[in-house]
């Protein structure tokens, strides 16, 4: 037996041992670590909102607040009991007696429906007020997501034009060698090179700043990793994007008119409750009584307060005509901005569709086809390197532009969903 060949295998086989014992345990088990990157969609990211964001969470509990409050608006008082003990200074017990009395308020006819009515009213304000706080939400993930994308496919265009630079720099360098070109020609592109490699570091700044936006959004730590976004949300069709179907689902979804109309009925509501005001409530009551363990009598009372102070009164209802004027007054000048907003922000929208669908397939075309003539003549001598950077320089451009435009249209679009309060 070969002792040294022995002993040779069992080191190999304790070496792959303690290989596999410092392997990382990460996917052994699930947790935070193990789950996905949050960054790459933005629907991922307002999932994830939804279920973790404290303003979202603290307005739907106000909300569910409020809703438990209305279901008590109209609940009865509770009753009262009144006990009094009569000739308790008589030495005989026989005549002495106590009497029961059992009150119960009863409000005027109507009053507990508008209480009700009220609190309804008010309830719907606080779920109009997170669905308010959920729309601003998600048109900021949406245009801070919009922006990252921008920042990260602008570094990666930038990267691709330094590629072709440095490519240039080696045309230029073999022109240069075989004398066909002066030594200017590299050196431009040296300093075309530089140019593109301090945009990357800019760029790179702002990728960062974009992330930590994005993080303190979302509720996250500045400094957590986000995911590489993959691609922006597609363009509603133009059947969508009409103008007339809009502002109607405007009209019908926007959260802030919803807590404007909430307001204006609360205010409707309150003021034929002050009207109602101007009539009594009654309190009505049975009083037994009771001697020598018998029942002896019974009766019956009905209290009522005396609305003397009329102006009181009269002040409290024009304070709520006044606050239902204001709310009327306030619903239709939010209607009227909203509108105003709505509609520029389908202009920006249609703009920026129009203008990408220009670059895409007239301009971008036109700048390759200008570099690569420009490359061609400059390797025959029929044009010079200024050109050739030129051509070069118009086709960033014109790759930014294009960018720039989709990511105008991102923006847009999560405004316009912030007005409807739904996606489009």
């Amino acid at each position: 037996m070969d002792v040294k060949n022995f002993y040779s295998k069992k080191i190999n086989t304790l070496n792959v041992v303690l290989c596999l014992m410092l392997l990382p345990v990460g996917n052994a088990h699930s947790g935070p670590d193990s789950e996905p990157l949050l960054g790459a969609q933005v629907v991922a990211m307002l999932e994830w909102a939804q279920q973790h964001n404290p303003e979202l969470v603290a307005s739907r509990a106000e909300a569910e607040a409020m809703l438990q409050r209305a279901d008590t608006a109209d609940a009865w008082a509770d009753p009262s009991l009144r006990a009094e003990w009569m000739g308790i200074n008589n030495i005989d017990n026989a005549a002495r007696s106590t009497r029961y009395t059992l009150m119960q308020a009863v409000p005027f006819w109507g009053k507990r429906g508008l209480r009700r009515e009220v609190a309804e009213a008010e309830t719907n304000q606080a779920q109009g007020v997170s669905l308010e706080t959920w729309a601003d939400l998600a048109s900021r993930i949406k245009t801070d997501f919009a922006q990252y994308y921008l920042l990260h496919r602008s570094e990666k265009i930038t990267q691709e034009i330094l590629v072709l630079t440095n490519n240039l720099e080696r045309v230029a360098q073999a022109r240069y060698a075989t004398g066909l070109a002066a030594q200017q020609d590299v050196l431009r592109a040296q300093i075309e090179q530089t140019q593109l490699q301090r945009e990357l570091l800019m760029l790179e700044a702002e990728h960062h700043h974009a992330i930590a936006r994005l993080n303190t959004v979302l509720k996250r730590p500045a400094s957590a990793p986000l995911a590489d976004p993959e691609n922006l949300r597609a363009i509603p069709p133009p059947s969508v994007r009409e103008s007339v179907a809009l502002a109607q689902r405007l009209r019908a979804k926007n959260p802030q008119l919803f807590v404007a109309d909430a307001k204006r009925i609360a205010a409707e509501k309150n003021r034929e409750l002050t009207l109602r005001n101007r009539f009594p409530d009654l309190i009505l009551g049975v009083a037994p009584v009771r001697s020598g363990g018998q029942t002896m009598e019974w009766g019956v009372m009905a209290e009522l307060n005396i609305p003397l102070q009329q102006g009181s009164r009269r002040s409290q209802e024009r304070a709520a005509n006044a606050e239902l004027n204001a709310a009327r007054a306030r619903q239709e000048s939010l209607a009227t901005q909203l509108q105003g907003d709505l509609s520029k922000q389908v202009i920006s929208l249609e703009a920026a569709v129009r203008l990408e669908n220009i670059i895409t397939n007239n301009l971008l075309p036109q700048a390759e086809a200008t570099l690569q003539a420009a490359l061609v003549g400059y390797q025959n001598g029929k044009v010079d390197f200024a050109t050739l950077l030129d051509a070069q320089r118009q086709l960033l451009k014109a790759k930014l532009d294009v960018l720039n435009a989709q990511v105008e249209a991102q923006v847009s679009i999560a405004q316009i969903e912030k007005l409807l309060g739904e996606d489009l």
